[in-house]
C-alpha cells in the first residue's frame, strides 16, 4: 500500500467520528488511496477479504451508500448480502438485536447498518461480535460520508500526501439541523486542520453547533468569498415536523448556490453535495455539473474509503 502499513489500525467497528484520533482518519484516508486505483484497473478486484462475509442492513431508502459498500466489498472478494428493513423480521416486531445475532449466526464478519433512529449503529455493535460499520444512523452520524468528503477535498488540493487541510475553510450549507453528514464532515474537517463555517437559516441552524467549534452564519453570500469548498445539504423535508422557511423558492433565492451566486466566489471553488440533490433548491443544475463540481468524484472516492474502512475493521 504506503506508509499506512506500518500503523496499528485497533478499532473493530466503525461507529462515527467524533471519537476518532486524527492520526486513525489519516490512516484510514491512506489506506483509501491504496485503494482507489484498483477501480482503474481491468480486473476490479483484490484477494483482501476473500471468504470473509458482509452483510447491509438497511432500514432507510438508500442507493448511493448501500450500492457503494456493496460494489466495495464484492472489489475486496467478500461475499454481500443485502437486507431491508422492509423485508425483514424487524417489520413483524424482532428487535434490531435480535436481527443482529440472527445475521451474525450465519457466519457474518461485518455489518454495515443503517437505521432512522441515532444510536442504532452501536446499540447492534454491543449486540454481536462481528464489526459494524455505521452507514447513517438517524441525526447522528455518516462516517463514511464524512471521510469521503475528505478525501475528495484533499484530493483536490492536492493534499493527499498528508491530508492536512489546514488553511482550507469549508462551508456547509443547508439543513444542518437533521443532517448526520453535516455533523461528521464537522468532526472530521476540524480534526484534519480545516476551519468549518455552518451556514443555513436559524430554523435549521441552531446555535448550539458552535460547540463542535464551527463558525455559524445564515447568509450564504457574506461566506462565498471567503471559502475555498461548499458543500450544499439537501432539505430533509422528511425529517421536518413544522415549516422551517417560507417557501421553497424563498429558501432557493437565498442558500441555493446558483451561477450568479457563485460568480462571487474563488474561482477554484471546490462544490460539493452528499446527494441525493434537490436540484433546483438547494443547487442549480449548471452548477452541480459545472466545472467546480466534485459530486461525481465523491462518489468514485465513497467505493475506496468503504474498501478501506471494510479492510481495517476485519482485520482486528
Amino acid at each position: 500500500m504506503n506508509q499506512s502499513d506500518a500503523y496499528p489500525w485497533t478499532h473493530r467497528h466503525l461507529l462515527g467520528l467524533e471519537a476518532l484520533p486524527p492520526e486513525d482518519i489519516r490512516h484510514l484516508l491512506a489506506t483509501a488511496r491504496g485503494f482507489e486505483q484498483v477501480s482503474t484497473r481491468s480486473v476490479k478486484k483484490v484477494p483482501a477479504l476473500r471468504g470473509k462475509v458482509v452483510v447491509n442492513l438497511f432500514f432507510e431508502d438508500s442507493t448511493r451508500t448501500r450500492a457503494s459498500f456493496h460494489l466495495a466489498a464484492s472489489r475486496l472478494s467478500a461475499d454481500v448480502l443485502d437486507f431491508s428493513g422492509k423485508g425483514s423480521s424487524t417489520s413483524k416486531g424482532e428487535t434490531l438485536r435480535d436481527t443482529g445475532r440472527t445475521i451474525e449466526a450465519m457466519g457474518v464478519d461485518a455489518i454495515v447498518v443503517r437505521h432512522h433512529l441515532s444510536g442504532a449503529a452501536a446499540q447492534l455493535a454491543r449486540s454481536v461480535d462481528c464489526s459494524v460499520i455505521n452507514g447513517g444512523d438517524g441525526q447522528h452520524e455518516h462516517p463514511t460520508q464524512g471521510l469521503l468528503d475528505a478525501y475528495t477535498i484533499a484530493k483536490r488540493f492536492d493534499r493527499l500526501d498528508t491530508f492536512d487541510l489546514t488553511g482550507l475553510t469549508v462551508a456547509i450549507v443547508g439543513d444542518i439541523a437533521h443532517s448526520r453528514v453535516a455533523r461528521s464532515n464537522v468532526h472530521c474537517l476540524t480534526k484534519l486542520g480545516a476551519e468549518v463555517i455552518l451556514v443555513g437559516p436559524p430554523t435549521l441552524l441552531p446555535t448550539s453547533f458552535r460547540e463542535m467549534g464551527c463558525e455559524i452564519s445564515h447568509s450564504l453570500d457574506d461566506v462565498l468569498p471567503r471559502i475555498n469548498v461548499v458543500n450544499m445539504l439537501r432539505v430533509q423535508f422528511e425529517r421536518l415536523k413544522s415549516p422551517a422557511f417560507p417557501s421553497v423558492r424563498e429558501y432557493a433565492a437565498t442558500f441555493g448556490l446558483s451561477q450568479r451566486r457563485l460568480a462571487k466566489a474563488r474561482d477554484d471553488i471546490l462544490v460539493m453535495h452528499p446527494g441525493p440533490m434537490n436540484r433546483g433548491l438547494e443547487i442549480e443544475s449548471a452548477v452541480a455539473d459545472g466545472p467546480n463540481s466534485a459530486i461525481l468524484q465523491q462518489v468514485t472516492h465513497g467505493l475506496a474509503v468503504r474498501m478501506a474502512v471494510l479492510f481495517l475493521v476485519t482485520a482486528v
